[in-house]
């Protein structure tokens, strides 16, 4: 039964230590910090992953198997720390909806405001508001960092749920469970071509493996629509990087499917929904170290040249979001240098025309592009890049 629930992909954002990790694994039971630098110093570095099933016994939700399954919801969870906010975009770039999370006992930090500036630019329109750590302040001052909360959302997410709970003693986790089982599934486009988008590559074998049972590169993200099956041929653009004459090159890369999996689960079939990974016939070297993140896969001869220069009609936020002081957004200047996420690749880009709703970028690093698609824009600002606003590729 679990096998025909839906998927919804839900990104886990907010504040470095306002909990996200913590809930995430009161959810799922899973740490997503696998990574050796993040447990070592306690923060989400990269993108993680966990998955779980809700489950509804009578009108209490859980996932604890008790009841009926209703919902597979796949968790992505961003890194809260200011100087990976380029981590945090592509993440966006995989959800269908949202937590973000505020320590009731912290209030709204600088990172809050960056986030939620991430999910608008990313045209991320569902977001449930976790007010974490109830736990730790009395009554009175927890109604008061839920109307401060209230009041931070604004008119763009007016009409977002704010659910009070503690993920370290469990409170409300219930809750929130009802409301992720309540969302609604955006409609997917099985019959299209595919596009995977890759935000992590692997090695996944152990040192020491037999020759015989080595695996092939893994690509980890997600379908965005279409269908991949085993033993599909596929193409990854823009590609691999290769130095010659002093120049990067990227060639395209051919290869087979050798395995799915949905999760942690292994399938024969990928269907857009849930974080997902391609286990390739590539030369494992070539997953390592993320190395392929930021590619885009689709069967061969489907996808289109990447382009170096895109042209984009783009808004921009009134502040800079991120830091403790207030800057105000300035416009865009011709020439300026500005660093573009596109999907789930990150590149800088020299603005070479401007006009008061449109700016033309020439791209450093070779990029596949979509029309429609939408494009978190970010400046350097005292040393850091900083989201400043948002456009859509025309």
């Amino acid at each position: 039964m679990a096998k025909e629930l839906e998927t919804i992909n839900i990104g886990i954002f907010g504040h470095i230590d306002h909990g996200k990790t913590t809930l995430l694994k009161q959810l799922t039971g899973k740490w997503a910090d696998t990574h050796s630098e993040e447990l070592k110093r306690g923060i989400t570095i990269k993108l993680g992953y966990a998955d779980t099933i809700i489950y509804k016994d009578k009108n209490k939700f859980n996932t604890e198997k008790e009841g009926v399954p209703v919902r597979h919801v796949s968790f992505i969870d961003a890194p809260g720390h200011e100087m990976l906010m380029a981590t945090t975009l592509s993440g966006a770039t995989l959800i269908d909806a949202a937590i973000l999370v505020i320590a009731a006992n912290e209030g709204i930090k600088p990172q809050t405001r960056e986030h939620l500036m991430t999910l608008q630019a990313k045209k991320v329109e569902r977001v449930i508001v976790v007010q974490n750590k109830i736990d730790l302040i009395p009554k009175e001052q927890a109604k008061k960092s839920y109307n401060e909360i209230k009041e931070f959302l604004g008119s763009k997410y007016k009409n977002a749920e704010i659910i009070p709970l503690s993920a370290q003693q469990g409170v409300n986790i219930d809750k929130l469970l009802s409301s992720l089982a309540s969302l609604k599934i955006p409609e997917r486009e099985i019959n299209a071509d595919p596009i995977f988008l890759v935000a992590r590559s692997f090695d996944i074998n152990r040192p020491g493996t037999p020759p015989e049972k080595l695996s092939g590169a893994v690509l980890g993200g997600t379908l965005k629509k279409g269908k991949l099956k085993l033993g599909d041929e596929i193409e990854i653009k823009p590609g691999r990087t290769i130095s010659k004459e002093n120049q990067k090159k990227y060639i395209p890369i051919k290869t087979k499917i050798s395995g799915l999996f949905k999760g942690s689960k292994k399938v024969e079939e990928l269907i857009p929904g849930g974080s997902m990974s391609i286990e390739t016939e590539l030369d494992m070297s070539l997953g390592k170290r993320d190395l392929l993140s930021g590619n885009i896969v689709s069967l061969v001869g489907k996808l289109p040249e990447p382009s170096n220069e895109t042209k984009l009609k783009y808004s921009l936020f009134s502040k800079v979001f991120g830091i403790s002081s207030h800057i105000e957004v300035e416009k865009i200047k011709e020439g300026e240098i500005l660093m573009l996420s596109i999907n789930t690749s990150i590149t800088g880009g020299t603005v070479k025309s401007i006009s008061k709703e449109t700016l033309k970028v020439e791209l450093k690093t070779p990029t596949i592009l979509f029309k429609k698609e939408n494009v978190g824009i970010a400046r350097n600002v005292n040393g850091h890049w900083r989201l400043i606003g948002y456009g859509e590729i025309i």
